[in-house]
C-alpha cells in the first residue's frame, strides 16, 4: 500500500513536471490575443470582468469533473488549474479516471492555463514562485479526495 502511494507521488509529480516543460515550451505568455470560441476569452480592460471569465471557464472544466465512480485509489489522478503568474498551477481537482472524459477536462483547463497566463501578462502580475506539488490521492467510499497533509 505505501508502495502505490509513493509510485502514485512520483507519477504526479512527472505529470506536473512535463505540464511545466509543456507550457513553458508554447512560447512567451500574452503572445497570441485570445479570440472568441473555443474556450477561449476576450479582454475587456476591465480586470474584474475579465477574471470573472476565466472563472467561468473553470467551472465549465468542474463540471466535466467526476469524483465518484472508481473502485480503487490507483484510479483517482489530479489535474492542474491555471496558471499563476511565476507559473505553475494555482491548484488541483482529484477526479476519478474511470468516469470523467479525462481528454475534454484537459482541453478546458487548458484553456484555463492559457487565458489566465494571458490575463497575468495583460496585468502585469506576479506571484509567489513555488513549486506546488498535487495532493496525495484517496478513495473515500467509490469517491477519490485528496488526502489531507499531515
Amino acid at each position: 500500500m505505501l508502495e502505490t502511494a509513493v509510485l502514485n507521488r512520483i507519477l504526479s509529480a512527472l505529470s506536473v513536471i512535463s505540464l511545466l516543460v509543456a507550457a513553458c515550451s508554447q512560447g512567451t505568455p500574452g503572445s497570441q490575443p485570445i479570440g472568441p470560441g473555443a474556450g477561449k476569452i476576450v479582454f475587456t480592460g476591465d480586470q474584474k470582468a475579465d477574471w470573472a471569465q476565466i472563472v467561468a471557464l473553470e467551472d465549465q472544466a468542474k463540471a466535466l469533473l467526476k469524483a465518484e465512480g472508481c473502485s480503487s485509489a490507483t484510479q483517482c489522478r489530479t489535474a492542474p488549474v491555471g496558471s499563476r503568474a511565476c507559473g505553475g498551477p494555482r491548484y488541483y481537482l482529484v477526479y476519478c479516471a474511470q468516469t470523467t472524459d479525462s481528454a475534454a477536462l484537459f482541453q478546458k483547463l487548458d484553456a484555463v492555463a492559457a487565458a489566465e497566463r494571458q490575463y497575468n501578462s495583460h496585468y502585469k502580475l506576479v506571484s509567489t514562485c513555488e513549486f506546488r506539488m498535487p495532493p496525495t490521492v484517496a478513495l473515500s467510499g467509490a469517491s477519490c479526495q485528496a488526502q489531507q497533509s499531515q
